[in-house]
């Protein structure tokens, strides 16, 4: 008994030795860090002398003696702050406010117990990159005032700070745009950014934050765009947006029901303001003047300050006072509203009388005659307002970006004689004008057409067709009668052959189960099968693959052409079976993935299900073709295009072992934005978002030109959206799989992200995400990683031997590494989308490989050689075609089809 108790009073002895032991080294590091921050001031405060900091004027420390503030108000300090202050691990508040520090800001990365920042009012002249990265408590910040700084960026890091209550940037030589990131800062009430030179827009997750004071006035170049997010804004209590470039009307801000200050002026905003304005309860002060508004002068309740322009004419208010404009002018006015308020009719429609000087407006004895919009560029609606013009005898619209139909109201203007909508993107069924009418409508490629909500036109060109075109409109009407009759022929085709195909394959089925001494009984009209027997002459059939053109691939023609299935021509094997190299009659070359028959459980169906459905409605560069597919009794296979130069793995990890060169940093550059619009393509369809699950570099192929493309799509998902999240049994390989996904099994789109950035760290090192062979400290990439991206030289000691860059090269490679750590950030949603990996990387593929993608393609893969006839003959088709969802659970022992269309036109028009 004595000896355990003795035995005890040791163990407990030691640890309070170990304890004193680790108080005391933390203790010395602060104190150090102390040091070197008193001996980098040139007239360090008094007191500051000793080895005890917790006794320093204006330093607090905890009951352990760790220093968790450092607070310094206007003291006269000059000199520099020593970059290792983030060591300072437990510190909470940081305050040099108003002194004259200057040299470089220091890195506070990770500093997860600092909750204030406030360095405003000094001379600092840099900022670290990492300077606001892992700040995870951080709630206030203030730099305002540092006019010494070169230009910097709001980083996207800052999102790591959750708990952010103020951001205070003043005067702080902020560049760039501001990174929409809000939504990130639920507890967000004060952002303070005014005079800067901040370009771009106001960020869609303003709408998302808590902000109640938003100070963006005074940029040197000026912030553009709309300003529709106020409206979003619900607790915004003081905006100042004046001294900028914002254009487009003031939006609905019923909502904003505690807005006491709104500053406008001095911008480009047009339109009329809105009632809600002047309705509001708190609101005291108003600015308006030195834009465009245009309408009636707002009256505002006894007490708010309004300062309006509309005395000296710094808008165009139709009057100088409050009070109704002349009924032409408030009809003008609403035709103006359904285009968006353009600047081009508010710098002119100015005053109370539309005939006196107002641009694009003729008048006839007082009234309106005449509206010639054409040619403008102008986007939105024609307004059924127009009807109200009663004298109207011209409407000129042609050449603009117009959508929708054309208003019926307008037979009522029994004066019209030329309506010309002409080269617009107009649909709808166009109104019975009165004979005398001359009505030009063409170029509108769906007018007379009734299109669904989920086919809007307005997608389907990019703008105005220009006055050339529109002179062979003539001929555009031929092409679409011709195009109109092929639809019908094709239509009549697919009918023809639906009913033919049934018919082969009743005769086949049963000509089997009489030959096999059964009766065969179809009872289900809708059953499809092949209608070429496995019996047929493969000997004299050749299978060309492309687009729109069904072909049906036999089972023994798959057989010859990968030598029955033959050990030599295996190209790799996975969970599922083994994928073989084929070659056709034609010399076209296949890969043919053979799923074994014990693999046809009810998950391997799923998967092979999965990849059909994913594969059949996308088709992107970037991703991999999809040939066709067969179901041989217990047996499925897919055939898809042949990748030459295989996985993208064999070429970061295997290259030695293969023979072939290392992949160049130019290479590695354009393999990952291959695969990031892939990705991107996959997330951002229009009418549904696929997430890809098992994203890693085995599931990458190369062709000969060493452009990359995604595969293996058998355990994608379909997403209801990009912010909601799909629960799913777990699936993909470890290494790559995302924090949250492996502990909760729910997936969103940036499980696919977290993948792409693990993908980027293996391009840069060369190294497994999960390598045993490595050190322990190495051997899980993304932790190691994470723990060096602050050290440029370490990342450089880290890189693929291979790659050994010069200077510039490494530069490239930093930005590389710095999106690999932005993308596996550990909170889904600090994790970017995949469109911003693109920005990314694009201009740095363009920088090494100026003119490299030559291919005309939209955002989602779509070829723009293709000219609109085409595009809507295979969206037709698509339409017109049935799934393929019946042929995948069909047990016949042998069946072979290729999917259908893809609907990417469908989605393009979206």
């Amino acid at each position: 008994m004595r000896k355990g108790k003795q035995k005890f009073l040791k163990t407990v002895r030691c640890l309070q030795l170990i304890t004193t032991l680790f108080i005391y080294h933390v203790f010395a590091d602060d104190a150090a860090i102390m040091a070197e921050l008193a001996k980098g001031f040139s007239n360090a405060p008094p007191g500051w002398s000793g080895n005890t900091p917790c006794k320093w004027t204006g330093v607090q420390c905890d009951s352990s003696g760790r220093v968790i503030s450092i607070i310094l108000i206007s003291k006269s300090l000059s000199g520099k702050l020593p970059s290792g202050l983030n060591k300072l691990s437990s510190l909470q508040s940081l305050n040099f406010q108003r002194n004259q520090l200057l040299g470089p800001l220091p890195s506070l990365s990770n500093l997860t117990s600092l909750r204030e920042v406030y360095l405003d009012g000094n001379n600092f002249t840099s900022v670290p990159p990492d300077f606001l990265m892992g700040l995870t408590s951080l709630q206030t910040f203030s730099i305002g005032e540092n006019l010494n700084l070169p230009p910097w960026t709001i980083p996207n890091t800052l999102a790591d700070s959750t708990a952010l209550v103020s951001f205070i940037a003043n005067k702080a030589n902020i560049a760039g745009e501001i990174p929409d990131i809000f939504g990130s800062f639920p507890s967000l009430q004060s952002l303070r950014l005014s005079y800067n030179n901040i370009t771009g827009g106001l960020p869609p997750s303003f709408a998302e934050s808590g902000i109640q004071n938003l100070w963006l006035n005074n940029q040197i170049a000026g912030l553009s765009g709309g300003i529709d997010v106020l409206g979003a804004m619900s607790q915004v209590t003081q905006v100042w947006l004046h001294v900028n470039k914002f254009s487009g009307p003031i939006p609905d801000l019923s909502g904003c029901k505690s807005l006491f200050d709104l500053q406008l002026r001095d911008n480009q905003l047009t339109g009329v303001i809105p009632p809600s304005l002047s309705s509001l309860p708190e609101l005291q002060n108003v600015t308006l003047e030195n834009n465009l508004f245009q309408g009636p002068v707002p009256k505002f309740p006894a007490g708010v300050q309004v300062t309006d322009g509309s005395s000296d004419g710094k808008n165009s208010f139709c009057n100088t006072s409050p009070g109704p404009c002349a009924l032409q002018v408030t009809i003008l006015l609403q035709v103006a509203g359904a285009l968006n308020y353009p600047s081009a009719l508010a710098e002119s429609w100015k005053g109370n009388n539309p005939c006196q000087n107002w641009r694009f407006i003729v008048c006839d004895s007082g009234s309106v005659s005449v509206i010639n919009f054409g040619n403008q560029n102008f986007p939105g609606l024609i307004s059924p307002a127009i009807a109200n013009l009663t004298s109207l005898r011209t409407l000129d619209m042609h050449a603009n970006k117009l959508t929708g139909s054309i208003p019926a109201t307008l037979t009522s203007l029994t004066k019209l004689k030329v309506l010309d909508v002409s080269n617009n993107n107009l649909s709808g069924k166009i109104p019975e004008f009165a004979p005398g009418v001359s009505v030009k409508t063409s170029g509108n490629p769906f007018i007379g057409i009734e299109l669904p909500p989920s086919f809007p036109p307005g997608n389907a060109s990019s703008g105005p067709i220009d006055k050339a075109k529109a002179s062979v409109s003539p001929w555009i009407i031929v092409v679409i009668i011709v195009v109109a009759v092929i639809m019908v022929v094709v239509l009549g085709f697919i009918v023809y052959r639906r009913y033919y195909v049934k018919k082969q394959s009743r005769e086949y089925k049963s000509a089997k189960g009489s030959k096999n001494g059964k009766t065969s009984l179809e009872g289900d009209s809708d059953a499809i099968s092949s209608d070429l027997p496995s019996q047929m002459d493969t000997e004299n059939y050749d299978f060309h693959f492309s687009d729109g053109i069904s072909v049906a691939i036999p089972i023994e023609v798959l057989r010859e052409a990968t030598n029955h299935f033959s050990e030599q021509n295996i190209l790799g094997e996975g969970g599922f079976g083994i994928v073989y190299k084929g070659q056709l009659h034609d010399g076209t070359q296949i890969a043919v993935k053979r799923m074994e028959s014990s693999f046809m459980n009810k998950k391997g169906l799923g998967e092979f299900r999965a990849e059909i459905e994913v594969l059949s409605k996308v088709r992107h560069k970037n991703l991999v073709a999809l040939h066709g597919f067969c179901v041989n009794g217990n047996e499925r296979l897919l055939v898809y295009e042949y990748m030459p130069q295989g996985t993208l793995g064999q070429h970061l990890i295997s290259w030695q072992e293969r023979g072939t060169l290392p992949l160049t940093w130019k290479q590695r550059l354009s393999i990952a934005l291959d695969v990031a619009r892939g990705v991107e393509y996959l997330h951002g369809l229009a009418n549904q978002s696929f997430i890809h699950r098992d994203l890693k570099p085995s599931n990458i192929l190369l062709g000969d030109d060493m452009r990359a493309k995604v595969s293996d799509f058998g355990l994608v998902k379909i997403a209801p959206d990009g912010k909601h999240s799909v629960e799913t049994r777990l699936a993909g390989t470890f290494g790559y799989l995302a924090p949250e996904y492996a502990a909760t099994g729910r997936v969103t789109t940036k499980v696919d992200v977290y993948a792409f950035g693990v993908i980027l760290m293996e391009l840069i090192t060369g190294q497994k995400a999960l390598d045993d062979a490595q050190p322990e400290e190495k051997a899980h990439l993304v932790t190691w990683f994470r723990r060096v991206i602050f050290n440029k030289d370490e990342i450089r000691s880290s890189l693929d031997p291979s790659l050994r860059p010069d200077e510039e090269t490494f530069k490239s490679i930093w930005k590389v590494a710095e999106l690999a750590a932005h993308c596996t950030a550990r909170d889904q949603h600090q994790r970017p989308i995949m469109g911003h990996a693109v920005n990314v990387l694009s201009p740095l593929v363009e920088q090494w490989m100026p003119g490299s993608d030559d291919e005309e393609e939209d955002s989602f893969g779509i070829d723009l050689n293709m000219s609109l006839p085409q595009a809507l003959q295979r969206w037709k088709a698509n339409e017109e075609m049935s799934t393929n969802s019946d042929l995948l659970t069909d047990t016949s022992p042998e069946f072979t089809s290729t999917p259908q269309l893809p609907s990417r036109y469908t989605s393009s028009f979206s």
